[in-house]
């Protein structure tokens, strides 16, 4: 009987049906730019088909990276290692393909596996059957792929190129047969913020709402003093805001757009047809902008107002390429049997301290978002408050898969939390560690715990520390480091840094350099020049 048992066991695990897994990511949509995150943009339904799925799953409402900035957050998510560990500390890196990733884990174990977008790792991806990927940072219009037949240019939106590919992938798939892991990375959000033909007007009836810390000072925060990425200062009216951009333009030598970041740049690679359309849509704009002859914060509002417009039309393509990858598995019969993942690689400030970009362990760009639907295991419209990481993913996808987890790797399994679970030994901090200086908008190296309520960063070359209590001060505008009413409880948690700079065995933490850090800031990195830099708005 027990040997009949058995055989019964085994036979019901082999039929037992794994689910696809799809993972669908993009580049610096911050949380607070979906309205199911409750942020100060919900009011303009920046995300109509991202809501629906959180109302289909799971939304994790404290959800982090490990590393704010593109290529490592991505090299975390496929090794399921810190930075530290996997090689790939900033975006200067390569990634070693040659290492252990969960693709190739999942591939071994019988799935069929696909890439398609932004990979941003460099180098060719290994552990898929399928992949085609943007070259850096990809281009917006009419870009370019890197596929394993060579470099193809194909015409269009990217990211209705990027889901069209993922939707023949799940139609290949479903012939085969063969369970698949789908990565669909898109470009957009990311800089600079150019949306498709069908949404340059999006958005302009409306005025949309300004974050409260717009004109954030930074009193009491040093290193904050001293970053670019300041919408009023730092951000172009023409390559960024693309005011009277043209492609026949011309730009002297030290400003010259960077080529993997350029608006300009990518407005060489449209057709006429399409350049038409894109001019038809900014020049009465830029007209109206060149009439006002704004100044002061009237300017800073203005150029807020094109920015967030372009990040949220930009958005509205990526949220419609999410529709139509899930109605293609409705019509395809396997809804029911594939896990569904929204993701973003950080954070992202929309003009949140009066700033664009991430790399901060500020709350804005640490944060990412995280939404799961799992039919028949997730209950629909849970939000979870566990502190996670995208360190997890990889192990949650092999747990997903019912392959093995391999002991080096890093974070821990969603599954339990997925399944409405509430594990008692959960991690009660986080750890963060930010690498890439001095680079694009020179925020210096820095390393910190996350709690429940608590955060101490340590910029550390500088010998600076910040330290915020998150439920008085969530906008973290006080520093309360050096406070001696604070001197007990910045000790307890700077202990507890410690402990988690050991336990995942990080011995990358520079000593402080004993000259004073303002001193040393430079600017060598930037297209722009000190000239550039008008003093701030008060």
């Amino acid at each position: 009987m027990k040997i009949f048992a058995l055989l019964l066991s085994l036979i019901s695990l082999s039929s037992a049906k794994r689910p696809n897994i799809v993972f669908f990511f993009t580049d610096d949509h911050a949380p607070h730019a979906i309205g199911a995150y409750n942020g100060f943009l919900k009011s303009v339904n920046p995300t109509p088909e991202i809501d629906r799925l959180a109302a289909d799953g799971m939304l994790f409402e404290n959800s982090f990276c490990t590393n704010s900035i593109c290529g490592p957050s991505r090299a975390v998510i496929m090794s399921g290692k810190h930075s530290h560990k996997n090689g790939f500390m900033n975006n200067g890196n390569s990634f070693d393909w040659n290492q252990q990733i969960f693709p190739k884990i999942l591939r071994a174990a019988g799935y069929h596996t696909a890439l398609y977008g932004k990979s941003h790792l460099k180098g060719n991806p290994q552990g898929f059957d399928s992949w085609a990927v943007l070259p850096g940072q990809g281009d917006y219009y009419n870009p370019a792929l890197i596929t394993p037949e060579g470099r193809k240019v194909v015409n269009g939106y990217c990211t209705d190129i990027v889901t069209d590919m993922a939707i023949e992938f799940v139609k290949e798939s479903k012939a085969l047969g063969k369970p698949f892991m789908l990565m669909c990375q898109h470009k957009a959000p990311h800089r600079t913020w150019m949306p498709a033909l069908r949404h340059l007007h999006l958005y302009d009836d409306q005025t949309i709402p300004e974050p409260s810390t717009l004109f954030d000072q930074y009193e009491g925060r040093g290193p904050a003093q001293h970053q670019e990425m300041e919408i009023e200062r730092h951000m172009y009216l023409d390559h960024d805001l693309f005011t009277d951009l043209t492609p026949e333009k011309t730009y002297p030598k030290q400003r010259r757009p960077s080529e993997d970041r350029s608006a300009w740049v990518n407005m060489k690679r449209m057709t006429p047809e399409q350049l038409k359309v894109w001019r038809a849509a900014y020049e009465p704009k830029d007209k109206a902008f060149r009439d006002a002859q704004l100044e002061g914060r009237d300017l800073v509002r203005w150029k807020y107002q094109r920015y967030v417009k372009n990040y949220l039309r930009a958005i509205k393509g990526v949220d419609e390429n999410l529709a139509r990858l899930r109605k293609t598995l409705e019509d395809e019969g396997l809804a029911d049997n594939t896990v569904f993942v929204y993701s973003s690689d950080q954070g992202f400030y929309i003009g949140d301290h009066g700033w664009y970009d991430k790399r901060w362990m500020y709350e804005e760009s640490l944060k990412m978002p995280l939404i799961v639907s799992w039919p028949g295991v997730i209950k629909p419209g849970t939000r979870n408050q566990n502190l996670v990481q995208n360190l997890d993913y990889a192990q949650t996808f092999l747990e997903m898969a019912g392959a093995t987890i391999p002991d080096d790797m890093q974070g821990e399994s969603l599954v339990p939390l997925l399944k409405g679970e509430s594990p008692s030994d959960w991690r009660k901090s986080i750890y963060y560690h930010y690498y890439e200086y001095p680079s694009y908008h020179q925020v210096p190296r820095h390393n910190g715990i996350r709690t429940e309520r608590y955060k101490l960063i340590n910029f550390y070359e500088f010998g600076e520390w910040e330290f915020y209590d998150l439920k008085t001060d969530p906008d973290e505008l006080h520093n309360l480091y050096g406070n001696p009413e604070k001197k007990e409880l910045i000790e307890e948690v700077r202990n507890q840094l410690i402990n988690l700079q050991k336990s995942y065995d990080d011995k990358t933490v520079l000593p402080t350099k004993p000259k004073a850090w303002q001193a040393r800031m430079r600017r060598t990195t930037s297209v722009q020049t000190e000239a550039d830099f008008p003093p701030r708005t008060k």
